[in-house]
């Protein structure tokens, strides 16, 4: 009787073994970038005991003096190693408290899952793509990763892989000029239907863009000195930022939506 449920067992198991693995093979979906903010969690877990040589790094074209908010910037992951199969995960973290901060979009042999960027195939060893920095300052943030070299011989913890970590050094937030800003009233706040925006009376018309807290760009409306209303009725409860754009200067506030 044992024995037959034993059976069973193993019969259950091959098609969720081979399930995992295929998943790893495209990437993992849960966070396993090495990150302070994904627990220190790597690809470890499963690709360890091989020595491949391997090394991982991270690059930008960030300028050294920090990002601007609500700009996109290009991203490269490169694994050196002699191993057959490669993969990675990566994400961007504020330094602070550790918090996503940001979006991707993904390049050729990557996707996005959530707040962080892996790899969709394990036939390359470097991979390019975007980071979209948050709508509002957030401070200093890194971006770390974490890579594997792998046998590709499809087996996950056969002792005979490699995994491998990295991070950047602190990036800081520039600041946007006192000139370039200017200020706006908005009510009500907290909304639950609409926003109503009151432009300075010098700004005939104006962009719009609504973003969450991590950066993702989610509407954007003109508005005009007659038009100053914008729907949020589609927005989930939370808090939201709102940026507007008008001559050259950029205003920026957030408001709750209930």
């Amino acid at each position: 009787m044992k024995k037959h449920y034993f059976f069973k067992f193993i019969l259950v198991m091959i098609p969720f073994s081979a399930f995992l693995l295929m998943s790893s093979s495209g990437g993992r979906d849960d966070g396993r970038t090495g990150s302070p903010g994904d627990g220190s969690a790597s690809c470890v877990s499963c690709h360890t005991g091989g020595n491949f040589g391997a090394s991982i790094s991270i690059t930008t074209d960030i300028p050294s003096g920090g990002y601007q908010t609500n700009t996109q910037y290009a991203i490269s992951v490169n694994i050196s190693s002699s191993a057959s199969a490669h993969g990675f995960q990566l994400t961007a973290e504020r330094i602070s408290d550790d918090a996503k901060v940001g979006s991707f979009v993904a390049g050729s042999g990557s996707r996005v899952t959530g707040s962080r960027v892996t790899h969709s195939a394990s036939n390359q060893n470097s991979w390019s793509f975007h980071w979209t920095s948050p709508a509002t300052q957030q401070g200093s943030v890194k971006f770390y990763a974490a890579g594997n070299a792998a046998n590709g011989n499809g087996s996950a913890n056969d002792g005979a892989d490699q995994t491998v970590t990295t991070s950047t050094s602190a990036i800081a937030v520039l600041g946007v000029s006192r000139e370039a800003q200017f200020d706006f009233a908005m009510y009500p706040n907290p909304a639950t239907e609409y926003v109503n925006i009151q432009l300075p009376t010098e700004i005939s018309k104006a962009e719009v863009n609504v973003y969450d807290l991590t950066g993702r760009l989610l509407k954007t409306a003109m508005i005009t000195s007659e038009m100053q209303v914008i729907d949020v009725r589609h927005l989930s409860t939370g808090i939201y930022v709102l940026q507007i754009h008008a001559d050259g200067k950029t205003g920026t506030q957030q408001f709750l939506k209930k």
